[in-house]
C-alpha cells in the first residue's frame, strides 16, 4: 500500500528479504517487539495491522494444564542464560521421553 518493494521493507526494518517475505506471507510470527518497531518504520499505529478484526475478543476459560504450560513458556522465555534454557529444554525431553516409555520417575 506504501508502494515499497519487500527488499525495501526489509531494510527498513532490518531483516533479510526472505523474512520480509515470510511475515508478509504469514509463513513466520512476528512477535509484539517486532510488529511495534515495523509500525514505527511505516508511520502507523500498531492497531492498523488488525483493522478489520472483530474488536470483541472472545472469553476462554484456560484449564489449569493450559495456564501451568502460559506459565512454563512465561518463565522459559525469561531465563537470560543461553545455557540454562538448552538444560531445561533436555531436562524437559527427557522427562517425556520417560513418561512416554511408561517408566516411573
Amino acid at each position: 500500500m506504501l508502494g515499497l518493494s519487500q527488499q525495501q521493507l526489509a531494510q527498513m526494518i532490518g531483516v533479510t528479504y526472505q523474512q520480509a517475505h515470510k511475515y508478509e506471507r504469514g509463513l513466520n510470527r512476528i512477535s509484539a517487539g517486532r510488529l511495534y518497531e515495523i509500525a514505527l518504520v511505516l508511520n502507523v499505529p500498531v492497531s492498523w495491522f488488525f483493522e478489520g478484526l472483530d474488536t470483541e475478543a472472545p472469553t476462554v476459560e484456560l484449564s489449569q494444564r493450559q495456564r501451568m504450560c502460559l506459565e512454563l513458556a512465561r518463565n522459559f522465555a525469561a531465563i537470560d542464560n543461553q545455557k540454562h534454557q538448552e538444560a531445561l529444554s533436555q531436562m524437559a525431553r527427557a522427562l517425556a521421553a520417560q513418561s512416554n516409555s511408561g517408566g516411573e520417575p
